[in-house]
């Protein structure tokens, strides 16, 4: 499809837009970590599975992570190779589907190990057996991303565990970092050796878990690739593997909406747009953090002023505020930046409000319409 790509003129909002020389930038610093650092470094799809554009990943990462068995089936279908998967808990009417698409399987506690292992050596022990331990340290200030504030049932703390790790556990997992830095990792590894650094010279691998954003601008990689040769060089034994999600995906592309409507409350403006932030930015009110919008600035006094409300009846669905240049009007298009993380793979039909179209703008300049939704893709959700 031809079109502006300053105006995005007839393109149908709203749309999930992905730009691949963006995506390719991103690869490229990710792979060079890879290969330098001696490390392997996956996908993880909790943040980004837009599997059309799974092709394009597959020349710089071949390895992904999963988080169910719908994940770990997509990664084998998709992605052309086994999943990294860890599940808080698995069951035994999915194990069996987690095992036949899985190369590693990681476990929340050691009675999953335990229930479940007798079904890895039945399967002739192919996929290599993993336990998420919890360092009880993050650097991470929201709780509700936080895996290891106290009462977490994210992994097992070091109290728990003996001298010996139970016979099958091959590797130890840890997930503390949500879009943190190396610095952050370098404290959590200092936690990590303290409190099970007796287990590390015995395991063939560590999951380093996610939360890596390598490539934000001001992410300091050099540090991070001699963080990780110095923790090879103390531990030659293992595999170092990292499982960042929103660091493939992070300021790849845009949510475009169009506004439909502008209403006056007390003084109040609120320009309605065609998507929602209940539905389509979850993380903007979970987070809860303000995201960018394309031409706009925070608020500035004496410039046209607007919260931004979504279409949605939920009271809450609306942030602020922003200012623009000149006054909106209905059929004015509004970019949301860095909309293709932890969106695509959260969002939900509330209300029955249309989903956006997902789209791809290429390398050669042309926009490829990855898939439009419809009323059956709402109804068939509860048939």
């Amino acid at each position: 499809m031809k079109t502006d790509r300053f105006t995005y003129e007839g393109v149908p909002t709203p749309c999930y837009i992905i730009e691949e020389d963006l995506l390719r930038r991103n690869l490229e610093l990710i792979r060079d970590v890879s290969r330098r650092a001696g490390v392997e470094i996956i996908l993880a799809f909790k943040a980004f599975a837009l599997w059309k554009a799974f092709p394009i990943v597959r020349e710089y990462i071949p390895f992904s992570t999963a988080s169910s068995k719908f994940e770990a089936q997509l990664a084998f279908e998709e992605m052309g190779s086994p999943a990294h998967t860890y599940s808080p808990a698995y069951t035994e009417a999915d194990f069996p589907l987690i095992l036949r698409y899985s190369s590693h399987v990681t476990f929340n506690s050691l009675s999953q190990f335990h229930r479940f292992y007798p079904m890895v050596r039945a399967d002739g022990n192919r996929v290599s057996c993993g336990l998420r331990i919890n360092p009880e340290y993050s650097d991470v200030e929201t709780d509700l991303y936080n895996p290891c504030a106290p009462g977490s049932r994210m992994g097992v703390t070091g109290d728990l565990l003996g001298d010996t790790l139970p016979e099958g556990i091959e590797g130890l997992h840890f997930h503390t970092l949500c879009e943190s830095t190396s610095y952050d990792l370098e404290r959590t590894l200092a936690e990590v050796e303290r409190r099970f650094g007796r287990f590390l010279p015995h395991v063939k691998w560590l999951n380093m878990g996610g939360g890596h954003l390598m490539t934000r601008k001001d992410y300091d990689v050099e540090h991070l690739i001699a963080l990780l040769k110095g923790f090879k060089e103390r531990y030659p034994n293992l595999e170092l593997i990292m499982e960042p999600g929103s660091a493939f995906a992070w300021q790849t592309g845009f949510l475009l909406t169009t506004v439909v409507d502008i209403v006056e409350n007390h003084g109040i403006k609120t320009a309605i747009i065609d998507a929602s932030f209940t539905c389509h930015m979850p993380d903007c009110l979970e987070m809860p953090y303000k995201p960018a919008i394309r031409f706009a600035t925070d608020a500035v006094e004496g410039k046209p002023t607007y919260r931004i409300g979504g279409n949605s009846c939920l009271s809450g669905d609306y942030m602020g505020d922003w200012s623009f240049d000149k006054p909106l009007a209905i059929g004015d298009k509004l970019i949301f930046e860095d909309m293709i993380h932890y969106t695509i793979v959260k969002t939900n039909m509330f209300n029955g409000i249309p989903h956006p179209s997902l789209a791809l703008w290429s390398k050669d300049n042309q926009l490829v319409m990855y898939r439009t939704f419809g009323y059956e893709d709402y109804k068939n959700r509860m048939d």
